[in-house]
């Protein structure tokens, strides 16, 4: 394996779990470290909360994202000291992008644990909480979608939000108007049509407020341009402007996020094997159904990552 064929993908809401990295810190001082830098940002510590919470705490948008971009960056620095080895390119899934842009040296953990500590809050509240909802829309195509919440929209939003892989969407906007799109899609012959347990409609025009709040806090916010490209949910390219890549994480907070297109950009750019770094495996999931021939490998424990590390040493 040569260097650009090697990818990192940072994973987004709903890969945290209790307990968590647990058996990376029994290892790895890097973990305490890295948490440490994070507690002292957020007021409390984000550890305890991590592996003594409940599983209904870590879920609150504003604890969940500063603990999965702090959960990804320990992982990265962890992957740093175990190899020199370095990614040609990296991605994130929505939040996740913030923690690909840790790992890329555009904004410091710090900064990037306080920015999505507000993203979490700005988007809860954006939307009073019961009016808006989200719904996994699995085994009917793209444009049956968006036709279905097309249709069930009326004077309401619904969208297709998440491209996920082939044959799973997610959709967002009111809390009626999902539940309209979500019988439509079973009509259309959707295998299911699931509510997830959110009660923001994220990556939708309803969320246009928590755009405009963020986008106060970023600008006053120091970004460099990336050591490794990072593909941007919005587009599917990569950015070397810090100025540029502000405004599309803000984009990005109204805009779908092209998880499919994204994994295909890869692979169109000679990357066979992504590495997911964070918790949990969807990412690699999801993957497996966009592109059969992508190998995909994960770091969350030191077993893992150690079989990691020399898969792609040897394969190089």
């Amino acid at each position: 394996m040569t260097k650009n064929e090697l990818a990192f993908v940072f994973p987004g809401q709903g890969s945290q779990s209790v307990g968590m990295l647990s058996q990376m810190a029994e290892t790895s001082g890097l973990v305490e470290a890295t948490f440490v830098q994070a507690s002292d940002v957020l007021g409390y510590d984000l550890w305890d909360l991590c592996q003594n919470g409940t599983a209904e705490e870590l879920s609150q948008t504003e604890v969940t994202q500063p603990l999965l971009v702090t959960a990804s960056t320990t992982l990265w620095r962890c992957w740093q000291e175990a190899t020199e080895v370095r990614p040609a390119v990296m991605a994130g899934h929505s939040l996740g992008e913030w923690s690909a842009l840790v790992a890329a040296g555009v904004v410091s953990l710090e900064d990037a644990v306080r920015l999505v500590r507000l993203r979490g809050q700005y988007m809860q509240s954006a939307v009073p909480a019961g009016q808006g909802a989200m719904a996994a829309i699995v085994g009917l195509a793209d444009d049956l979608v968006a036709e279905a919440c097309q249709n069930s929209s009326s004077e309401q939003v619904v969208l297709p939000v998440n491209f996920n892989s082939p044959g799973q969407v997610v959709i967002a906007g009111h809390a009626e108007a999902v539940e309209r799109a979500m019988a439509a899609c079973s009509e259309a012959g959707a295998k299911r049509a699931l509510p997830l347990p959110v009660s923001a409609p994220f990556h939708t025009p309803l969320m246009q407020p928590a755009a405009d709040r963020l986008a106060a806090d970023i600008e006053a916010t120091s970004f460099s341009a990336p050591e490794i490209p990072v593909i941007h949910n919005v587009g599917c390219l990569p950015e070397s402007d810090p100025e540029k890549i502000k405004q599309l994480l803000v984009d990005q907070i109204t805009a779908p996020v092209p998880w499919t297109q994204t994994v295909e950009k890869l692979s169109g750019m000679g990357v066979s094997t992504g590495v997911e770094c964070g918790p949990g495996r969807v990412l690699s999931g999801l993957s497996k159904r966009i592109n059969r021939e992508l190998t995909n490998l994960n770091i969350e424990s030191p077993e893992a990552l150690s079989a990691a590390v020399e898969q792609i040493v040897t394969a190089e």
